[in-house]
């Protein structure tokens, strides 16, 4: 069982900066492929990034215009999202995903266990 807890969320500025995290539990870690999503209120989920088990492949959505970094820390079994530049639009609950595949898909069907969210809220 993997268990998934995010930490990080909060207020932040226009053009501030924000640092999610999410920890989990047990061994596998080091074997998971691992994403972020985010839901906003009457949105769909989607995609912000996602990194191999290896980290060899980092992959991000389109609305992140290279504002957002991955990255994770196999030895703390943590995966963090670095936010900078976040805009109103940004404002959504944050979501750690993760799954056994090769690659972080950016679907969210693909992925089996889930964190409950973290809320970030940008101010204009």
């Amino acid at each position: 069982q993997v268990q998934l807890v995010e930490s990080g969320g909060g207020l932040v500025q226009t053009g501030g900066s924000l640092r999610l995290s999410c920890a989990t539990s047990g061994m596998l870690f080091p074997s998971l492929t691992l994403a972020w999503f985010r839901q906003a209120p009457g949105k769909e989920r989607e995609f912000v990034g996602g990194i191999s088990w290896k980290s060899l492949f980092k992959t991000y959505g389109n609305a992140m215009e290279g504002r957002f970094t991955i990255a994770r820390d196999n030895a703390k079994n943590t995966v963090d999202l670095q936010m900078n530049s976040p805009k109103p639009d940004d404002t959504a609950v944050y979501y750690c995903a993760a799954t056994f595949g090769d690659r972080a898909s950016e679907s969210a069907a693909d992925y089996d266990y889930w964190g409950r969210g973290t809320q970030v809220t940008v101010s204009s």
